[in-house]
């Protein structure tokens, strides 16, 4: 993540850089790289997840050519908590708070984000071998109704990440 906000602290245009003399307006102005940074960082996941979510809108199409009526239910269940995953990312506020906000993110607060930050990409992958086993166990169907158990598991592990990680953004979970 601190690659993501020295990129977006280098891109600083001139002017900034030079208000960032004045005393008080540097921290406005890396306030504000983090937000840039951060909303970056929610594009880029929500970016993955759509294309996770597309893989397995394609898988219940194939349950349904595959006359695998019972279990497109079961994905639906799995493609709807990637969607909302998707949704609440891409659409949430602008990360951190501003200099006169009534909530304040530390340096304490700001590594939980990161950490939660890197559990989203961490989720993505599990995902994606969580959909590679949907799609091997297509062909016995033995393993079926596990494999899209554990993808809907981990979807809504997203879900749940995502709401732990606006807690501290917002400060709500204190």
């Amino acid at each position: 993540m601190s690659d993501f906000f020295e990129k977006v602290k280098g891109q600083v245009d001139p002017f900034k850089k030079l208000l960032s003399y004045i005393p008080g307006f540097k921290g406005y102005v890396e306030r504000q790289s983090r937000r840039d940074a951060d909303k970056i960082l929610r594009d880029t996941v929500a970016l993955r997840f759509e294309e996770l979510w597309k893989r397995s809108s394609a898988l219940q199409v194939e349950l349904g050519n595959n006359r695998m009526y019972d279990f497109i239910d079961d994905m639906e269940k799995a493609s709807t908590a990637m969607r909302t995953f998707i949704d609440r990312i891409s659409k949430a506020a602008r990360g951190y708070s501003g200099l006169f906000d009534a909530v304040q993110i530390n340096e304490k607060e700001l590594e939980a984000i990161y950490q939660f930050d890197l559990a989203f990409f961490e989720l993505g992958d599990e995902i994606s071998r969580a959909l590679d086993n949907v799609e091997a166990t297509l062909k016995d169907m033995e393993g079926l109704p596990a494999a899209i158990r554990n993808l809907t598991s981990i979807a809504r592990k997203a879900l749940e990440t995502f709401d732990r990680r606006s807690e501290v953004v917002t400060g709500s979970g204190q």
